[in-house]
Order: C-alpha cells, then structure tokens, then sequence
C-alpha cells in the first residue's frame, strides 16, 4: 500500500508543474531559458540521486542493453512531454488549459499502449470504453468553463 503515497507524491509534484513551469518561462521571457532549467532539474534529480543511492549499495553495474534502452526511451519521452508543454505554453496556452489536456489525455493513452504492450487475458469490460468518453467529456467541460 505504500506505492499509493509515492502514486499521490507523483500527482502533487505533475499537478504543480504546469503552473510552476509556465511562471518561470514567463519570467525568464524565453521558453528555451526554461527547458534549459528544466533539464538541470532533471540532471539533479534524474541522475545524481540514482548515482548516489546505487553508488552506496555498490550497485552501479548490472545494466543490460534492453532494459537501458526502455528506461531511456521512457525518459526520453518524458523529457519531450515537457517540451511540448513548453511549446504549448509560447503558443499562448496557459496551464488551466494545457495541463487537463495533458493529464486527461496521457491516462488514456496509457492504457490503450499498455493494453497492447500487455495484452489482457479476457476482453476489457465496456465500461472502460465508457470511461473514456467521460474522460474527454470531462476534459472537455474543464476546458469550456475554465476560470477567466
């Protein structure tokens, strides 16, 4: 059960980023100012606390090709997510609209790609399919009555 806090630790930090990331872009007037700090962040926190903590266990051998290449890809991804926030953000979107876009649409795309990735034993229940028309539906009244 203790995943369920580190899951809640994941939602607060994604939840803070838009608005926190969109407010550094706009005071340091250029969206590439913000990636480069995005990258340092993720220089320090990507690489130096894993280095740090496998380094203490003696555990910084061990990587094989396939593994590597998926962890990567998967922050590659990652990293290129927050480019196209940060795109999305010059082209004059703000974070009240961008982020419940993003965050609406990634769980979707989530489960269908790890549906094929990993496909379910039996037929996913209709009501999934449901889900995700509420999903859209929702993301698309948070949208039309966002705050002015």
């Amino acid at each position: 059960m203790t995943w369920v806090f580190f899951a809640l630790g994941a939602a607060l930090s994604w939840g803070l980023y838009g608005p926190t990331l969109h407010k550094g872009q706009t005071m340091l007037g250029s969206p590439m100012k913000a990636l480069l700090c995005v990258g340092v962040a993720y220089f320090l926190v990507g690489v130096l606390v894993p280095v740090i903590s496998l380094g203490s266990q003696g555990d910084l051998k061990g990587f094989n090709t396939g593994g590597t290449l998926s962890a990567a890809g998967g922050g590659m991804l990652g990293a290129i997510g927050a480019v196209f926030i940060i795109f999305a953000f010059r082209a004059g979107g703000l974070p009240a609209y961008v982020m419940p876009l993003v965050f609406g649409g990634a769980p979707l795309v989530n489960v269908l790609v790890s549906m094929l990735m990993h496909p379910p034993k039996e037929s996913p229940n209709p009501l999934l399919w449901a889900g995700y028309v509420l999903a859209s539906v929702g993301a698309a009244l948070v949208l039309y009555y966002k705050p002015a």
